[in-house]
């Protein structure tokens, strides 16, 4: 079984893609590269957190790196301010989905755990999801955070995820957290999110 989880820089995604390399699938790490708004201290994390990956289950873990920095301003300057975040995961499953398909895997894997932050409310995962038409594991969404760092710090990716970095400089001071679904489809359309998607993901690179 191959899958694409999506890795950020964060405590939680590389939990998820252990567990599920753990379970016997034959993971590709997907890295949205979100410079310029973010620093580049970001990909070194990014770098140190799959070699840990490999190290601990002794699997490749491939890693991609996808441009998503464009992707982030095209929002920024065409759809509601507080969409950001929807939007911003909403492309991230539309280019995983697609790179997915580039690599012959059958689902994505996300670090969601249910309401941590707003993009992870229900009510907003509803909205991030219309349409998909294509397979989500969530193995961390009833984990709260405590259970997930003991399970970073067990399998020694903690330290690497808490290296400093500037964060995700381009989060709007008041995010949705209650989306409308149908805003989310319009505004999508409005800016072509899945043409955005498919040249993002087709221009993914190998980099470990």
């Amino acid at each position: 079984m191959k899958l694409v989880a999506l890795l950020s820089n964060g405590i939680d995604s590389p939990v998820a893609a252990y567990l599920m390399g753990r379970r016997g699938a034959d993971v590709i790490l997907l890295h949205m590269d979100n410079r310029p708004y973010t620093d580049d201290r970001s990909i070194e994390v990014v770098k140190s957190l799959s070699e840990r990956l490999r190290e601990v289950t002794g699997k490749e873990f491939p890693l991609y790196l996808a441009q998503h920095g464009p992707n982030q301003q095209i929002i920024s300057q065409k759809c509601e301010r507080q969409y950001q975040c929807v939007l911003c995961k909403r492309m991230m499953h539309r280019t995983a989905r697609e790179f997915a398909k580039n690599m012959g895997a059958v689902a994505i894997v996300m670090g969601d755990s249910m309401g941590q932050v707003a993009s992870q409310t229900l009510k907003n995962i509803r909205s991030e999801n219309v349409g998909l038409d294509f397979p989500v594991v969530r193995p961390l969404i009833g984990l709260d955070k405590t259970e997930i760092t003991d399970i970073a710090k067990d399998i020694g990716t903690f330290d690497i995820s808490i290296r400093p970095t500037n964060g995700c400089l381009i989060v709007p001071r008041d995010p949705v957290t209650a989306a409308n679904p149908g805003k989310v489809v319009s505004m999508s359309d409005d800016i072509d999110l899945e043409g955005l998607a498919k040249k993002c993901a087709d221009e993914a690179v190998r980099i470990q």
